[in-house]
Formats: C-alpha cells, sequence, structure tokens
C-alpha cells in the first residue's frame, strides 16, 4: 500500500516537473504598448553652447555607443581607408530632462547629429559640474574625437566618440 502511494507520488511529481519545464506558471507577455521603444525618441537639437569645456586634450570620456546612431558615427569619421579614423571634431553636451526612459541623461550631439549618451556616473559628473558653474539647463561644447573603423582581420572595427572633458573614474 505505502509503495503503491510513493509511486503515485512520484508519478506526480514528475509530470507536474514536465509540465512546468514545457512553460506551465509563465507570466503572459507584456501587450506592446507597454515594451519600450528607444528608437521612437530623439532628443531635440542643441541649443548654442554657454560654454566651452576642456580638460587638457586627454580625450578620456568615452561616449555610450548606440547601434542606432552607428551610421551617423561612421559618416562624420569620413574617409581613412584602412587605418584608423582619428576625426577631430566639436561635440555640444546637454541634459535630456524630456527623456522619458532614462532619468536626466546627457545627450552628445556631434555636428549638430545626436551620437550617444554620458555614462550614467558621467552625466551625474557632468550635471554638477554645470550647477557649480550656475549652467544649469544650458548645452556645453568640448572638443571630441572618432575612433575607430580600422581594418582588423579582413573587417572594420567599431567607432568610438571620445570627449575631452573630465573623466569619471
Amino acid at each position: 500500500m505505502i509503495d503503491a502511494l510513493l509511486l503515485a507520488a512520484m508519478a506526480v511529481s514528475l509530470a507536474a516537473m514536465a509540465w512546468l519545464l514545457k512553460g506551465g506558471f509563465r507570466t503572459p507577455a507584456p501587450p506592446p504598448s507597454a515594451l519600450k521603444d528607444t528608437r521612437a525618441y530623439t532628443p531635440p537639437a542643441p541649443p548654442e553652447p554657454a560654454a566651452h569645456w576642456s580638460d587638457g586634450g586627454r580625450l578620456q570620456t568615452e561616449v555610450v555607443a548606440e547601434s542606432r546612431y552607428a551610421d551617423t558615427v561612421r559618416a562624420l569619421a569620413g574617409a581613412h581607408g584602412d587605418d584608423g579614423a582619428d576625426t577631430r571634431l566639436q561635440a555640444v553636451l546637454m541634459v535630456d530632462a524630456a527623456n522619458p526612459y532614462d532619468d536626466k541623461p546627457v545627450a552628445v550631439f556631434v555636428a549638430g547629429k545626436m551620437v550617444g549618451y554620458l555614462t550614467p556616473k558621467d552625466a551625474q559628473a557632468f550635471r554638477t559640474q554645470l550647477t557649480r558653474q550656475a549652467l544649469e539647463g544650458q548645452a556645453v561644447s568640448c572638443d571630441a574625437a572618432i575612433r575607430g573603423g580600422k581594418l582588423w582581420n579582413g573587417k572594420h572595427l567599431t567607432y568610438a566618440v571620445w570627449l575631452d572633458i573630465e573623466a569619471q573614474r
């Protein structure tokens, strides 16, 4: 009798495990309207910069790469053949307070085109520096370099945008 009960309990347990592994108790997917579509939002073009910041030409702050800006960055890098690009331009940074997907990110524009954002840590330091210099709500410019694109193992490497503002470590 006990053997029969143990066998029955094992069978029920195995059936339950099989059902769970095949997808039981999964939460339904959220409706498409609830999913974030980061491609739908683009920050407005920045106003004229109120100041120009520099970190002595060190170019140690990297812009967070976003794949949807890769074509723009590649075009801004210009022609450089199989050697890597080191294109120098001016960037304009501004706090993107209207961004529905992030809390006060800092948008980076080069030649009037969006190329990405600062990391959250760099964005916080940027906002702190704006406050210290009484520039809240204003855009700031800095020198920038677009590097990358070198031919390596038959493929071109990706590009990165580096800014001449103090990096946060």
